[in-house]
């Protein structure tokens, strides 16, 4: 089965490239183990919304999953204690 391409919209790829160079390389691991399955253990579905969460470290990760084009679009990239405003 083919894996899900993973895109960003504007605002989380600016949000991503002001992180620390290894906060970066932690989030890409992390969504690159998820393209194959995004649904995948440690991932929550968030209440209210058609969106999805996933920890890294002190940071969310806030996605959506199509799943008939198979695309996981980026949200946001947010610390924690902003992550739910």
């Amino acid at each position: 089965m083919e894996n899900y391409k993973v895109t960003f919209v504007r605002s989380s790829q600016k949000e991503l490239d002001t992180l620390p160079s290894e906060l970066v390389a932690r989030i890409v691991a992390q969504l690159e183990g998820l393209r194959e399955n995004p649904f995948a253990h440690g991932v929550i579905k968030l209440k209210g919304y058609e969106a999805y969460r996933v920890r890294v470290g002190d940071y969310r990760v806030i996605f959506q999953v199509d799943t008939q084009a198979r695309v996981m679009r980026i949200l946001q990239i947010v610390h924690r204690g902003d992550a739910y405003r």
